[in-house]
């Protein structure tokens, strides 16, 4: 792949590994969001486990209700370099993957911010992600061992969505974008809330790489020191090309970067170029721009505070909107949508895995004796299939609730919603994705989702529901 596809982390956002895997919006939405991260209870599972086993592959499948926790409220918080800036502004703070981060803020509603994302441009805080650099002449061949991506016909300054992979079983370790800077370096970052596990699966891949190929085939380093934003919305780009120093934006396209210096206010350029990628989790056009700290370590608020300068434009926008606009656009979130219990077949991600790597001949991957079968023959060795839904009028299907068949009177769970709510830019129409048994997947099937013990109707939905706007070379 040449260019990161249309989803993200979070690409934040299942499948089951085998056949035998066991198997109008409300203004207080956003609390609701905050409510389902935040609830704190002894028999609450904590992120990765689950209170009952999981028919059908959801990462944290259990009685409806049950919530996955982002952090414990007696774990420190880490704060982003913007932190100050949040609360300037008003932001109501959270923890979310390990870190104190903005819900939304005083002067939007959650419904306000997320359509102001469709309509103009937003800023989010996305510092609280991990950025990598893998560098050195086994680069190329270690990412193509965890990952099932073609990096090798990745060009210089793009990107593809990829995913990080279990040894042998293929599961879902983490999703995540991978640049290819040069030859032999690739950027590339993943979910805040998988940091301990992702670390210690990458360290484990890479000593061993190294015991056989020598101490000096890779580098590799975590870039705390530098931020990273997202300015997202149809009006990003003529925000940042306002701003940006010798580069033409119109020639910077999706799953695209390029290095680029920014005047600020006073007139001096940035003292070092920012890393800029036309990508997004949004489904808009925008930029994700990784700020260096190196010479300047209030860059990212001096960045950041120069793109909000006309507030007729820009405003911040926190994880409430995020989440929103990210589920409309069919992006799945770690977590609630996949997870180590899933490969990417099953989780409709089998896109991910490079044609060339299909090969059952070709250099294996973590997983490809498992993920290959799956995508020669998914009715065969798939028990279920991530999909869309809209659902009917009423209380919104959230994570947890279980599907049925509509003709079952013993509400016999057939699949489970992953992420629901009403959709901000479809006037409150209930949407959600989730997992159900293969052949019920197919567009336009009818199934029932149980919601307050109650079954409702739930139409299986090809995503996403808006229109994504990524900016593309004109055909």
């Amino acid at each position: 792949m040449s260019a990161v596809q249309p989803l993200r982390r979070g690409l934040h956002l299942v499948a089951s590994r085998s056949v035998a895997t066991s198997g109008p919006l409300a203004a207080n939405a956003s609390v609701q969001l905050f409510a389902r991260q935040q609830r704190t209870s002894s028999r609450l599972p904590a992120v990765g486990r689950s209170l009952a086993p999981r028919p059908w592959g959801a990462p944290a499948l259990s009685q409806q209700g049950a919530v996955r926790h982002y952090a414990s409220p007696s774990t420190p918080l880490r704060k982003t370099q913007l932190y100050d800036l949040h609360v300037a502004h008003g932001g109501k703070m959270v923890p979310f993957g390990g870190f104190s981060m903005p819900l939304q803020y005083s002067d939007l509603s959650h419904v306000e911010s997320h359509m102001w994302t469709r309509e103009k441009a937003s800023v989010f805080d996305v510092s609280h992600m991990v950025q990598h650099q893998l560098s050195g002449p086994g680069a190329m061949d270690l990412l193509m061992k965890v990952t099932p991506s073609s990096l090798d016909k990745l060009k210089e300054n793009t990107s593809t969505l990829s995913c990080l992979l279990e040894d042998g079983t293929g599961g879902i370790v983490d999703d995540c974008v991978i640049t290819r800077r040069s030859g032999d370096t690739f950027y590339f970052v993943t979910n805040a809330g998988r940091r301990d596990e992702d670390l210690a699966f990458l360290e484990a891949e890479i000593s061993a790489y190294k015991a056989t190929h020598g101490p000096d085939s890779l580098k590799w380093e975590i870039l705390e020191d530098r931020g990273l934003i997202a300015l997202q919305g149809p009006q990003a780009a003529s925000v940042l090309q306002a701003v940006a120093v010798d580069t033409d934006l119109s020639t910077l396209y999706f799953g695209n970067c390029r290095e680029i210096h920014l005047t600020l206010p006073g007139g001096e350029q940035t003292a070092e170029p920012l890393l800029v990628s036309r990508t997004g989790y949004t489904g808009e056009d925008g930029f994700e721009i990784s700020i260096p700290t190196a010479k300047d370590a209030s860059l990212p608020q001096k960045v950041t505070e120069l793109l909000l300068a006309d507030p007729a434009k820009v405003r911040l926008a926190g994880l409430a909107a995020r989440d929103s606009l990210r589920l409309e656009a069919g992006m799945c979130l770690y977590g609630s949508d996949i997870s180590t219990s899933q490969t990417p077949p099953g989780a409709s991600l089998g896109w991910v895995v490079g044609k060339d790597r299909r090969d059952p001949a070709a250099k294996p991957f973590n997983g490809a004796a498992s993920i290959r079968p799956q995508l020669a023959s998914p009715a065969k060795t798939l028990s279920q299939r991530r999909v869309g839904f809209t659902v009917e009028k009423g209380p919104p299907a959230r994570e947890g609730a279980f599907l049925v068949d509509l003709n079952d009177e013993s509400r016999t769970p057939i699949g489970v919603i992953t992420s629901g709510l009403p959709s901000p830019s479809l006037g409150g129409t209930n949407i959600a994705m989730g997992y159900v048994k293969n052949g019920m997947h197919k567009k336009g099937t009818e199934v029932g989702v149980v919601v307050r013990n109650k079954v409702r109707k739930a139409v299986v939905t090809a995503m996403p529901w808006v229109e994504s706007k990524f900016y593309r070379p004109k055909a």
